[in-house]
């Protein structure tokens, strides 16, 4: 079964309008499409992989059918397996610390400098999209420092 959500790859909710979908797919397919100056590295290359797979999946009313079928079907995945949304996951047992950011104002920081001078835009970049690929790692170590 695959695992791939293709609702959390388009970022929309599964009962979204297919004019929405279309829309997401377009935007998102504008920001990592080669052509479009997105740098050209794996990373690119398989998110690019994954939307045109998502999209051709939800646009498609017998495919999306019987991957929901399917889904419904399968056990749900355990936390050491891969996430389903694209983003890479670390190691289970890191804290995500030294993870890091390579925009906004603290670019260049690790996480856990960030942690120590600036926990509200820790909780902000959590809920941001921008920070998707750190959410775990930010989940991590807000609840070590909640703990103290």
């Amino acid at each position: 079964m695959e695992r791939r959500d293709p609702y959390r790859i388009l970022q929309v909710q599964p009962d979204a309008d297919p004019d929405v979908m279309k829309a997401a797919y377009r935007v998102l397919a504008r920001k990592v499409h080669p052509d479009a100056g997105a740098p050209l590295d794996e990373a690119a290359e398989r998110r690019m992989t994954d939307l045109n797979w998502a999209y051709s999946l939800v646009r498609d009313p017998v495919k999306r059918v019987v991957w929901e079928s399917a889904r419904r079907r399968a056990p749900p995945p355990t936390p050491a397996e891969s996430a389903t949304h694209g983003a890479p996951r670390g190691p289970l047992g890191a804290d995500g610390g030294e993870q890091r950011l390579d925009f906004g104002r603290y670019e260049g920081w690790t996480l856990g400098e960030i942690a120590q001078r600036d926990l509200t835009y820790l909780d902000w970049l959590r809920r941001h999209a921008s920070g998707a690929r750190y959410r775990d790692a930010i989940a991590i170590l807000l609840r070590g420092v909640r703990k103290k």
